[in-house]
């Protein structure tokens, strides 16, 4: 499977971007689809996630609930994040990643993902 990312960019404070990330090569509800990001000098983090479990449950991290929200278009097979309300602090570059379902308390984990796109920027200035 391959993970193409696109959609950052540079924004104010407050402003709004859209996060896609095509999937290829296989269905997307195949797998958890992943958002995680990786600010200058930190470690890669959690940000969002979408898991297939009857129909599709989201997840996300403390720090962007309420402001993020994941999506996906099955029929485009892509997953989305909306980013909202964005902050100086939300600068980073935001990777999507997949892995085949597995189990729930690991949704987290970036080392449970296989499968990653190459990342797109999002700058937040003030």
């Amino acid at each position: 499977v391959q993970l193409q990312a696109s959609g950052g960019g540079l924004v104010q404070t407050g402003g709004s971007l859209r996060l896609s990330c095509v999937v290829s090569g296989r269905t997307s509800s195949d797998y958890d689809m992943g958002w995680f990001r990786q600010a200058p000098g930190e470690e890669r983090e959690f940000v969002a996630a979408i898991r297939r479990s009857g129909g599709f449950t989201f997840y996300y991290a403390d720090s962007v609930k309420g402001r993020f929200t994941a999506s996906r278009d099955g029929a485009k097979n892509t997953v989305y994040l909306q980013m909202n309300s964005l902050k100086r602090e939300d600068r980073a570059v935001y990777y999507c990643a997949a892995r085949f379902r597995s189990v729930l308390n690991t949704l987290r984990l970036e080392s449970t993902y296989p499968y990653w796109g190459q990342g797109t920027q999002v700058t937040v200035s003030s």
